[in-house]
């Protein structure tokens, strides 16, 4: 027995009316591929700036692309790394989408939604953990040749950690001058410009390349938002 104003399965496949677009559904649907990308790059950059948790997967994947491309590592392992990356931005995202979708349904305190969120969260720290086993895995299974040259290391970590933390400030919500921004993204594609004279997979420099791109437009977006 169905509530009265809802059709049943056999009413909408037999029923020869039309049917109309439900009200809730945009007039404008993406016409191009290009326009899609579009939407998809606004819902990336919209994660990044409002969540925290996004913003700290991203400085973590640098810092893997810094290791990655200073080591002669093999294309499994590449490979490995990189899916590891892009699996825990998928999940933080999803997690993210997850939440707004619950936020949207319920206006007021359940504990059901509370549980939603907490389990989905759970999620995508399982897979954080689990990728940093693979990573540290990686690391111990080529310490000898990570060791073995002292001066690569030293040459990683002196350009490596003003990377990172460049691409942390072009993120961070604290409200900045334009001019502070465009001189940090000027210094960070500098800065990674200058690893990839050395660097030992051209693979893994486009990775942070790309990380890189994200924190720019982070920045780009907390400007627009003001």
């Amino acid at each position: 027995m169905v509530r009265r104003g809802l059709l049943t399965v056999a009413e909408v496949c037999y029923s020869k009316k039309p049917m109309t677009k439900p009200p809730f559904m945009p007039k404008n649907q993406p016409t191009s591929f290009a326009k899609s990308l579009g939407y998809a790059w606004s819902g990336l950059i919209h994660t990044v700036v409002h969540q925290r948790n996004m913003r700290m997967h991203i400085i973590a994947a640098i810092l893997v692309g810094l290791v990655a491309s200073a080591v002669p590592l093999g294309l499994a392992e590449k490979a490995i790394l990189i899916f590891c990356v892009t699996l825990i931005l998928f999940a933080e995202m999803l997690n993210s989408a997850l939440e707004q979708l619950v936020d949207l349904a319920i206006q007021q305190f359940d504990e059901k939604a509370k549980l939603t969120k907490d389990i989905a969260a759970a999620g995508v720290l399982v897979l954080a953990i689990g990728s940093m086993v693979i990573f540290a895995a990686i690391l111990v299974h080529d310490a000898e040749q990570i060791f073995s040259d002292l001066a690569v290391i030293q040459r990683q970590v002196l350009f490596g950690v003003p990377l990172t933390v460049l691409g942390g400030a072009l993120m961070h919500e604290s409200k900045k001058p334009k001019w502070l921004d465009a001189l940090f993204s000027l210094a960070a594609l500098g800065t990674w410009a200058a690893t990839t004279t050395w660097t030992q997979s051209y693979v893994m420099s486009a990775l942070m390349l790309g990380l890189l791109v994200v924190c720019v437009a982070t920045a780009i977006a907390r400007h627009r938002l003001r």
